[in-house]
């Protein structure tokens, strides 16, 4: 096995792959951080590669995606861009928002980014190898199925990753969608040879029931495929990490971690509950804003996509979006906008946050995010702000007060507020005036303010007072930090309790077994 020059005899390393997107890889890596940094090991994540529209801002003033920032935290660590050198972004068009080593670098289409994959290797290998020198060990994610074959020769996420780096794979495969067993085999078998020999191992996530039913049959994969399987982790309804990406936040799911009391449990103890309407926009970004609302017992928080929901909850929230011009025509399409104006004149509570925000200026000037026609439109009017948008883009974390609390949080946007008789919502520390507030309407461009305790709480007290539901009372003792610290922990005791560590560790340490047997079949006879 070769790889990238000056890579071998470096701190120990391993990928953490996929049979599938949602298998259970970041799950997996955020509790092998956590068990690992609880045993005094120095240890890293790292994604090579992430897709994903939900990012944190790092210290200095980079992006890099949610997951790896939560993975950060599991190790003890602060966010960096050497977690995550290449994020992708989505936004419309079928086209992506770049970001290398945590600052943008353009805007491309797919066919335009395979051609500029290649040249992105060396950045990838260059942060791993300044990790690995600086840690013991470093747990790296892969992106999606190591099994894209048809991506292969672009790849530097998974398979492609792993030769550079010189890096054991673990594949990690999802039993509770079901034909899980013939997933590892036939992800190992549709590899090619050199990419065979990297896998060391299997882990199974998600199973519900007796481990001895299974065992057979991890024995006989073991057995065709010459692969150890290091764990069966067992399915854990009240396990929560948070949302990489806008699949997990389908319309009508509703929001938040488990282990919160339900609200049902809660509606005497603490009055009547509180229902809020998240829009579920097409381009949504950030969209881990509302998760710190249904942290509270006795808050409901719903994804919606209709006029109806909106206009019966009792607060109204309208997140970020990659594509402000494109989400607010959605809204419009669906009747949206009427429900936020009519809220907006009947004094009942909408939050807006980033894009969500800028939609509600009286006019937007878009030649950035947008590539339709026109770039500048109405607004729905309700904040007397205009919004332009500029070649830079802010991406910084930020600090200030409302309300006599003081509060933190991130900026993510391209778009600038200018202000006519608004005054500002916020108080920020630098810039002072931030957001607008107009009745019970509430804009910002901060991303991160619920998770401010003492501020969400008086928040909520003052929607539910503006709803009618004045015996709403938040509870006094939930912390948002406490409940991320409790979750991480506990996917940590899961990985201890069913995982072998001590044969993670060897793997780590000595890299794949080089006598694993290549599973060959008609198709690549033929062709080799």
């Amino acid at each position: 096995m070769t790889g990238v020059p000056g890579m071998s005899g470096l701190a120990g390393a391993v990928l953490i792959g996929g049979t599938s997107s949602d298998a259970g890889k970041s799950l997996l890596v955020a509790g092998l951080c956590r068990a690992l940094a609880r045993q005094g090991v120095r240890v890293a994540p790292f994604k090579a590669q992430n897709m994903s529209n939900n990012s944190v801002v790092t210290l200095d003033g980079g992006e890099i995606g949610r997951a790896q920032a939560l993975q950060a935290y599991a190790c003890g660590l602060e966010p960096s861009t050497r977690f995550n050198p290449v994020l992708l972004k989505p936004g419309g068009d079928r086209r992506s928002h770049v970001i290398v080593r945590g600052r943008p670098a353009g805007d491309v289409g797919a066919a335009d980014y395979f051609t500029r994959r290649t040249r992105l290797l060396e950045v990838v290998t260059d942060e791993l190898r300044s990790l690995r020198e600086e840690f013991d060990v470093v747990i790296c994610e892969g992106a999606g199925s190591v099994a894209e074959i048809n991506l292969r020769d672009t790849d530097i996420a998974n398979m492609g990753l792993a030769q550079a780096a010189d890096l054991p794979v673990l594949l990690v495969t999802d039993i509770d969608r079901g034909g899980s067993l013939a997933h590892l085999f036939g992800t190992t078998a549709i590899l090619g040879a050199d990419d065979q020999s990297r896998i060391a191992g299997y882990v199974i996530n998600k199973f519900r029931g007796d481990p001895a039913i299974l065992a057979p049959g991890v024995e006989q994969v073991k057995q065709i495929t010459g692969r150890p399987t290091l764990g069966v982790l067992p399915f854990d309804p009240d396990l929560w990490i948070d949302a990489e990406d806008s699949l997990a936040s389908p319309v009508g799911r509703r929001v938040g971690p488990p282990g919160t009391a339900p609200v049902s449990a809660v509606e005497g103890a603490l009055g009547s509950r509180l229902r809020v309407a998240a829009i579920r926009l097409p381009r949504i970004s950030n969209s881990t804003d509302v998760e710190a609302l249904a942290c509270e017992p006795g808050v409901e928080v719903t994804w919606v996509d209709d006029a109806a929901s909106v206009a019966d909850a009792d607060l109204a929230v309208l997140p970020g979006t990659r594509a402000t011009l494109a989400d607010l025509a959605w809204l419009r399409s669906r009747g949206i906008d009427a429900a936020l104006i009519a809220r907006a004149a009947a004094d009942r509570p909408t939050l807006a946050i980033c894009g969500g925000f800028q939609m509600l200026a009286h006019r937007i000037v878009d030649g950035i995010e947008s590539t339709s026609d026109p770039s500048a439109v109405d607004g729905l009017q309700i904040f007397d702000i205009d919004v332009t948008f500029g070649t830079e883009k802010v991406v910084r974390r930020v600090s200030g007060s409302v309300a006599g609390h003081r509060i933190e949080g991130y900026e993510i946007h391209h778009g600038r507020v200018v202000r006519s008789a608004e005054t500002g919502w916020l108080v920020d520390d630098v810039d002072g005036p931030e957001g607008a507030r107009r009745g019970a309407t509430y804009g910002t461009h901060w991303h991160g303010l619920l998770a401010s305790d003492g501020f969400r709480r008086d928040f909520l007290r003052e929607v539910a007072a503006r709803s009618g539901v004045p015996d709403f009372t938040p509870a006094a003792d939930i912390s948002v930090d406490a409940i991320r610290r409790a979750q991480v922990d506990r996917i940590a005791d899961l990985v201890s309790a069913h995982l072998d560590l001590d044969e993670l560790v060897e793997i780590v340490r000595c890299g794949a077994d080089p006598g694993l047997p290549t599973i060959r079949h008609s198709l690549q006879q033929r062709t080799r």
